[in-house]
């Protein structure tokens, strides 16, 4: 049974009903949806979303993940960078964050759509800031250089567990060591951009291995980090091995501080997106 801290305040003052009808009538996708964010009812109250571009169907298998999994085919969907932009001016936001399924049918990865969904929402909604959690591209720095061209303020990808446990809970596709890259190749081509990553925690991980990725993920450059409680979306993916209280993630936060981290964001219903409009202005007003 889980524990009363992850119960989640649903807010009743239409928000969450306003953004699915948003959602619906322009035909996009969100992992907020795809992944079973806990934090659904807060953020679509609160009127924001992370949007989820190159459909819905991702062809990796991480056991962590609810996202349907499969080799969707095709090529990416020429009108999904303006159905984003009608969306996101639609919901008013100032700040877009984009994420993806991985698309290894790709020869690019999706990359090329990745910047055109950026550019399309740089210049359509003047001022707008947007936020990239991409995934790995397989490690291919053209992608990676592809998608900084295109002028993202924040870019993150989550290495998502400890070393140990990145082969039973990843796709086998998805390394420790190729997300470090990922890190890594993305601060030394554009230094002045914001990096982030995120640990989902309770999976069985012991605490000198968060300290040793907390350690790597400094090393690679990152600026945000991001601590979570890994929640079993379904009867497939790998079960929760414990459940941290808040006072434990709050710790785990001064801690990170300490070590150097620019900004921590850490709670049971954390995830990637959580608070990002807040967290960046705040680094970009320090």
């Amino acid at each position: 049974m889980r524990p009363g801290w992850l119960r989640v305040e649903v807010r009743g003052d239409g928000g969450i009903e306003r953004v699915a009808e948003a959602l619906r009538r322009h035909r996009v996708h969100t992992v907020c949806q795809a992944a079973h964010c806990p934090n659904l009812p807060h953020c679509w109250g609160a009127g924001t979303a992370t949007f989820m571009i190159l459909g819905d169907v991702c062809t990796r298998a991480c056991r962590f993940c609810a996202t349907r999994t499969g080799w969707p085919g095709g090529g990416p969907d020429p009108g999904e960078p303006g159905r984003i932009v009608n969306a996101v001016r639609e919901l008013g936001l100032s700040y877009a964050v984009l994420t993806s399924v991985d698309r290894d049918d790709l020869p690019d990865g999706g990359a090329a759509h990745w910047a055109r969904t950026i550019r399309a929402l740089r210049e359509a909604v003047p001022g707008a800031m947007v936020e990239a959690l991409i995934p790995d591209f397989s490690g291919d720095r053209g992608a990676l250089e592809e998608i900084l061209a295109a002028g993202p303020a924040v870019v993150g990808h989550n290495i998502e567990t400890v070393r140990r446990l990145t082969p039973r809970v990843r796709d086998p596709r998805s390394s420790y060591e190729l997300s470090l890259e990922v890190l890594r190749a993305v601060k030394a081509l554009s230094p002045g951009v914001i990096t982030k990553s995120s640990l989902l925690l309770g999976l069985g991980e012991g605490e000198e291995e968060v300290r040793e990725a907390l350690r790597d993920l400094l090393a690679a450059g990152v600026d945000i980090l991001v601590l979570g409680q890994y929640l079993r979306p379904g009867p497939r993916q790998v079960p929760v091995s414990r459940y941290l209280p808040p006072e434990e993630f709050m710790a785990w936060r001064e801690e990170a501080l300490r070590m150097g981290f620019r900004a921590v964001v850490a709670g049971p219903l954390v995830r990637t997106s959580f608070r990002a409009r807040e967290v960046y202005r705040e680094l970009a007003c320090a």
